[in-house]
């Protein structure tokens, strides 16, 4: 299921679009931390954000730039500011599509459920997986952290979006050696085993030690 979150201070704004989007089969949280954002974004991991402008603290294009900076995921701007250079301004920030208030919820839901179709049904694999603060772009092959960024060869990317996609769960050695080499003919172990040393060298580099841990016998988990 799809997940979204919106960024939206008015209290009654935000429970009729979450009660009319979860009606639709769509998961939908409302952020209540407007000092951070950024950090809610990346504890929830939604594939989608709706953006208002005018909040508290700091407005909805400070916010969008954030989230630009880690994903791009679609990022639809819900305003009554709809004037021309706001929607020029939101665009140039990085926003999908601009949506005026009033709105009526059935054409926000519409367009939401396209954004996600541009997004994730042609894609052909996500846009991005997080976990605490790292943030692997499968698209781009790369890994952002703390304002980091590390570019990643083949290997080091299918490893990461197979622990990442099972983030909690133990992996074996079996199941990573098939996703890298997508062969049923003989691999040596050895050669996953120094595939990953490399890759948590390189992740300890921009600050991510102990990032994936071994499970003697079982395989590899990031918690």
């Amino acid at each position: 299921m799809y997940k979204i979150l919106l960024v939206e201070d008015d209290r009654a704004i935000a429970q009729a679009v979450c009660r009319h989007i979860t009606a639709w089969g769509l998961e939908i949280r409302a952020a209540e931390n407007f000092r951070d954002i950024l950090g809610e974004f990346l504890a929830y991991q939604p594939q989608l954000v709706l953006l208002d402008i005018a909040l508290p603290f700091f407005n909805g294009y400070h916010w969008c730039e954030q989230i630009r900076r880690v994903s791009q995921v679609p990022i639809i701007f819900i305003s009554s500011a709809a004037d021309n250079l706001n929607i020029v301004m939101a665009i140039n920030q990085g926003a999908d599509d601009f949506i005026a208030k009033p709105f009526d919820l059935t054409v926000l839901t519409a367009k939401v459920q396209a954004a996600l179709r541009r997004a994730y049904n042609f894609a052909g694999q996500t846009v991005c997986l997080q976990h605490n603060g790292a943030v692997l772009d499968v698209a781009r092959a790369c890994l952002s952290y703390q304002e980091q960024r590390l570019d990643l060869s083949k290997n080091d990317l299918r490893i990461l979006q197979v622990l990442l996609e099972n983030q909690g769960s133990i992996v074996s050695r079996d199941t990573l050696m098939q996703r890298l080499w997508e062969t049923n003919s003989f691999i040596d172990e050895n050669t996953l085993t120094v595939n990953v040393a490399r890759l948590r060298k390189k992740l300890e580099g921009v600050g991510l030690k102990n990032f994936i841990s071994t499970k003697k016998g079982l395989g590899y988990v990031i918690l």
